[in-house]
């Protein structure tokens, strides 16, 4: 047996043998595989990196920069270009690399931001105090769902409406009330979620009994193709996204999910583009919404003179409106846009909430305006 023994185990180290050396040999990593980026320092310092070795050229864009210039890459001996900057406020932040005068999302970086036109990346820089208000919790989470619709308003195209259900939703026959939440300019109905976590946002509000149960609706905002010139004469995207809102996406919405009827149960809030899309349509159609909101909002032009006869019947538009919010970074290039809106109305004597805080056009800023707008609807 011994012997048997001694034959079996150099057969078996024969064949280990002949499979290692059949294996092809171990490779190293190339330059392009070992690229960390972004990467998240705890002093809150982030580091962005790219291999490029044949660029010339390599800029940052990120949408904490405001008015400030890209700021330039440098390129080490392995062709990898890198730049460090912050520290950063705890939030999400959208970026991409210009190189050689081409935008592109980083390539090693699976969080994608994608647009009406071309796509960028996520950053995420956290804290180690408790988790924010638009950081996910330990707490009940809502649904998210993609539906989609044909539309009667846009040539029967087919378009997604991003669908926020709260917790519980599934397991009970309860009516809610809806909250339309509408992107900004070269946004997708993705947007408020993917880089605005309004779902976590709405969940720990909710558990923490600072929000009423709601169902919050973020339809695709562009109704005319995005970066494409509106025809002399043709119908403008916001004047097409309001047909299709009215037309297609409340009796959707109404049709599909358990919601409360009326105008008392109806709000609209938006950022940017979307936050003069909630004007025009909120203010426009107040026998269909109570509350309104413009977050950095690209407030009409013409709002003066659109909105003439709400701002001669101030007691009337009171009565109506429960709650006309407008918020914006003071940094923000629109900032001027939301202060004249609120002289406006307040010269007019019509009640609002002007909610101006430090901050630049980007979710770090349209985050903290939803937490502030979303407890005060349907009280």
């Amino acid at each position: 047996m011994h012997r048997s023994f001694l034959l079996a185990a150099s057969s078996l180290a024969a064949l280990v043998a002949t499979t290692a050396s059949a294996q092809p040999p171990r490779r190293e990593p190339t330059v392009a595989e070992t690229v960390q980026s972004p990467e998240v320092s705890p002093d809150h310092r982030v580091t962005f990196r790219i291999f490029a070795p044949k660029a010339s050229e390599v800029t940052l864009t990120g949408d904490w920069l405001g008015t400030a210039p890209p700021p330039k890459l440098t390129k080490d001996e392995r062709g990898v270009w890198s730049v460090t900057l912050g520290p950063f406020e705890p939030s999400n932040y959208i970026y991409s690399f210009n190189v050689d005068g081409m935008a592109v999302p980083d390539p090693v970086n699976p969080r994608i931001k994608l647009r009406a036109r071309t796509s960028a990346s996520i950053v995420e820089v956290t804290d180690d105090a408790p988790a924010a208000v638009w950081e996910p919790r330990d707490v009940p989470h809502g649904t998210v769902e993609i539906n989609w619709e044909k539309s009667t308003a846009i040539a029967g195209e087919t378009r997604a409406i991003w669908i926020y259900t709260p917790p519980g939703y599934a397991k009970t026959k309860r009516r809610y009330p809806v909250l339309y939440l509408l992107h900004g300019s070269n946004d997708t109905a993705a947007g408020w979620t993917m880089a605005g976590n309004a779902n976590f946002i709405l969940d720990n509000l909710l558990a923490g009994g600072k929000a009423v149960p709601m169902i919050v609706v973020m339809p695709f905002g562009h109704a005319t193709p995005y970066g494409v010139p509106v025809p002399q004469g043709g119908v403008t995207n916001d004047a097409l996204f309001e047909d299709y809102f009215l037309k297609d996406v409340i009796p959707a919405v109404e049709a599909r999910y358990r919601v409360l009827p009326g105008r008392g149960n109806r709000a609209i809030a938006g950022l940017s583009m979307g936050g003069g899309q909630s004007l025009r349509i909120g203010l426009g159609h107040l026998d269909l919404f109570s509350a309104v909101a413009s977050f950095s909002g690209a407030v009409p032009a013409d709002f003066e003179t659109r909105f003439d006869a709400l701002l001669k019947d101030a007691k009337g538009t009171n009565q109506k409106l429960k709650t006309l919010w407008i918020g914006c970074g003071k940094q923000d290039g629109l900032f001027p846009r939301s202060k004249n809106l609120s002289e406006l109305l307040t010269k007019n004597e019509v009640k609002h909430v002007f909610y101006p805080i430090d901050g630049v056009h980007n979710f770090t800023v349209w985050r903290k305006d939803l937490a502030e707008y979303a407890p005060l609807l349907f009280r």
